[in-house]
């Protein structure tokens, strides 16, 4: 078993480091207080071809994998940027999973070049208020109409939708009673977010505020047949190419940001001298942080080992994209809260950005997925418990 990361690794990690570097703790601490979107940052990655980094090489992309999906989001994450800066380009990295494995031809051929120059942003239209995690509810419908659909219904936490022009849109089309398994009857749709048929509301929230989240309310939607990914009934399978991706790549981003919050607090605790000594002297300031570093290191091995397993095409890919997320949202937050502890009553100024490392890994614990679900799934289809839900 070789752990060694190979010279591509190396580069990626080299060249995203290098461009986030660009981009301080006052670049992103305005950018998430002004609500504005990183437009600088953004273009600066979709010059260099990293939006294009899963996209398949005769499409415009890198042709790589998760895996180096991971490593370049990793990266990015370390930066001060923290959670805004991996939310920033993720979405455009992974979202459009289910279109690269299930996408028509001519769909591929017109959607994955702009997505992989980052001309296209498009928004995941999937979770919804009344739903929630059981996405097998979902109450927004789509109806043929001839040789078109028109969709009705209600998204929420919609990352990116206010700079989107196309929506992944899940939508029921055959009701839930009318089918043989709750996750049959729903299709996928790469469709336009059309405003004329679309009222987007940003959500306010505790974080990452540089990428809004949103309420999408579709009111008679016309999508063509040629927007379908896949087959029509079977769009919750299908969006599994985005899910499971998305779950490990927001693992490598957890470390990441956990990383950070480390290498700060490690800094502060070298310098700051009280009672004539560096405060991480005390094994009270050093052994958490320790602690803290040891989990990242094992929670990096687990993403990259489901990123190597998605990536290589094996089955039951679902438990270990869960338990990577599970452990590294958790390992991530406990090492931003050990690392705002470690600043004291400085932690919770703004002027030494912890605070925003804290509020961005929290979110880890929430989503994709919650961290209750994730052991749910582990127990269930793992373990082989009985389904506690």
């Amino acid at each position: 078993m070789d752990f060694r990361i190979d010279q591509d690794s190396e580069n990626i990690v080299s060249e995203a480091t290098r461009l986030a570097s660009r981009y301080d703790d006052e670049y992103w601490s305005e950018r998430d207080e002004g609500h504005e979107f990183p437009w600088e940052y953004y273009n600066d990655f979709a010059a260099g071809g990293w939006l294009g980094v899963l996209v398949p090489s005769e499409y415009g992309g890198a042709g790589l994998g998760v895996v180096a999906a991971g490593m370049l989001l990793r990266a990015v994450a370390t930066s001060a940027g923290a959670m805004n800066a991996a939310s920033t380009l993720h979405l455009s990295i992974f979202g459009m999973g289910p279109v690269i494995h299930h996408g028509s031809e001519e769909m591929k051929r017109r959607y994955l070049p702009p997505t992989a120059s980052g001309e296209l942003h498009v928004s995941f239209g999937v979770t919804e208020d009344d739903a929630g995690t059981d996405t097998s509810r979902i109450r927004t419908s789509a109806v043929r109409d001839g040789d078109r659909w028109i969709a009705n219904g209600k998204k929420v936490w919609n990352t990116k939708a206010q700079q989107a022009q196309k929506i992944l849109l899940l939508a029921r089309t055959t009701p839930r009673e009318e089918c043989k398994r709750p996750y049959d009857g729903m299709t996928l749709f790469l469709a336009d977010l059309d405003r004329q048929h679309c009222e987007i509301r940003e959500i306010p929230k505790l974080g990452r505020n540089a990428v809004n989240s949103n309420e999408v309310f579709i009111n008679d939607l016309p999508i063509l047949d040629e927007d379908v990914v896949g087959e029509v009934g079977r769009g919750f399978y299908h969006l599994l190419d985005g899910i499971n991706p998305e779950r490990i790549v927001i693992a490598a981003e957890a470390v990441g940001i956990g990383r950070r919050a480390i290498e700060c607090a490690s800094r502060y605790a070298c310098e700051r001298v009280v009672f004539d000594r560096p405060i991480g002297a005390n094994q009270a300031i050093a052994h958490p942080l320790a602690d803290s570093y040891s989990e990242l290191e094992a929670a990096d091995l687990m993403w990259q080992k489901a990123a190597w397993a998605y990536d290589a095409g094996e089955r039951d890919v679902g438990a270990l994209a869960n338990m990577a997320k599970l452990r590294a949202g958790e390992a991530s937050f406990r090492a931003c809260d050990r690392a705002l502890q470690t600043f004291g009553g400085f932690g919770y100024a703004k002027e030494y950005h912890v605070e925003r490392y804290w509020r961005e890994s929290r979110l880890m614990r929430i989503a994709p997925v919650s961290n209750e679900m994730a052991l749910n799934y582990v127990a269930e289809h793992v373990l082989k418990l009985p389904r506690s839900y």
